[in-house]
């Protein structure tokens, strides 16, 4: 039984009680349906009910605003909770707006917002120092003995990181100096200055685009999988097996990738450095007739000294940033796999930001130096 109906003189009370979940959906119909067609109740109570979910709240909700239409019903006592939550989807769904908050609500947010983003902020900030120090630690306890340095692991890392991504660092660095050395010719002949053309492509190849494109390709290809890797062994309990086993993860997982990016990313520069400069060369023989013995010496008088370690000497810069920003976005992976790729992805976004970054900085200081 859904309800009990009372009358006392000219006012009938309908009482619901029961169970109005969708296990009774026919019989919760059938009873609505009845009390339609009788139509005499001028009140409802609620406060009998036992249990209701959203498929009950929904049809006993239309029904009362249909006998309300009529002007045949009135609510006594406390409506159901559920009749808020229907009431709240409905007027979202109708694009209404919400009403305006006062000025001081509103300031009162926004100092909350600011409060919380900086307690958050300083708390990452906080973090991300303390990690940094274990790394440093683990680094100086690792180089004092052959043990600790996980040569195995290096290795990989190396071959990982490194010679596989030959390939990829190879036909990008070819192609941009090719592009590079297309554009400048077009824009140098106007002034039958196209032999510059040669010193456009070594200077930029060899003091920025060479390291900058490897690093770039190397955070989105290497960063990733580092924060990845990292992350699932986070999510399959594999950290805490080899934290309980005594083993040092920070020894084992972070310090090898971090290693082997510092050695590998210098190497990759040189490659990059070499295609881009043959990339220059194809074209300027092609486009500007000059052949190979005219473009080599005239590289030569276009570099100074130190052309080619301004490009180099940043390698290793921008390798432990990549290696530190990746191996920390993997350990903070927690609970779930969409955890895991938000943190890939912030991992690779801040790789390439801070590389970015610190590369204005050396173009600060090398014109500052004369270098």
């Amino acid at each position: 039984m859904l309800f009990k109906s009372e009358r006392t003189g000219d006012d009938s009370t309908l009482r619901l009680c029961g169970a109005w979940c969708i296990d009774n959906l026919p019989e919760m119909e059938t009873t609505l349906a009845q009390l339609e067609q009788r139509g005499r109740y001028t009140r409802l109570d609620f406060s009998d009910i036992q249990t209701m979910d959203l498929s009950g709240a929904w049809l006993l909700r239309n029904w009362l605003e249909r006998s309300r239409a009529g002007g045949r019903m009135a609510v006594v006592g406390k409506r159901p909770s559920h009749f808020a939550f229907l009431d709240e989807l409905l007027e979202q769904k109708g694009g209404k707006t919400p009403p305006q908050q006062s000025a001081d609500s509103s300031l009162r947010d926004a100092v909350v917002w600011v409060g919380r983003g900086a307690v958050q902020q300083a708390k990452q900030s906080r973090d991300a120092i303390g990690f940094f120090g274990r790394i440093t630690m683990t680094w100086l306890r690792a180089m004092r003995s052959a043990h600790h340095l996980r040569l195995p692991s290096i290795a990989r890392h190396i071959y990982e990181t490194g010679i596989q991504a030959i390939p990829i660092v190879s036909l990008i660095a070819f192609l941009i100096s090719v592009i590079v050395a297309y554009l400048g010719a077009q824009q140098l002949r106007q002034f039958g200055a196209e032999i510059f053309t040669v010193d456009l492509v070594a200077i930029s190849v060899l003091r920025e685009m060479g390291v900058l494109l490897t690093s770039i390709i190397v955070a989105g290809r290497s960063g990733s999988a580092f924060a990845a890797e990292i992350g699932v062994m986070r999510l399959n309990d594999e950290i805490d097996a080899l934290e309980s086993m005594g083993v040092d993860i920070y020894e084992v997982l972070v310090v090898p990738r971090l290693i082997g990016l510092l050695i590998a990313l210098p190497l990759l520069t040189i490659v990059a450095d070499a295609m881009g400069l043959a990339g220059g060369a194809l074209l300027s023989s092609l486009l500007l007739d000059i052949s190979l013995s005219q473009f080599i010496p005239r590289v030569q008088d276009a570099l100074a000294p130190t052309t080619f370690w301004a490009g180099l000497v940043k390698a290793p810069v921008f390798a432990m940033l990549i290696a530190l920003v990746g191996t920390y976005r993997g350990m903070q992976v927690r609970d779930s796999s969409r955890e895991l790729g938000r943190l890939t992805t912030v991992a690779v976004v801040q790789s390439i930001f801070l590389v970015i970054f610190a590369d204005a900085i050396f173009a600060i200081v090398f014109v500052e130096l004369d270098f």
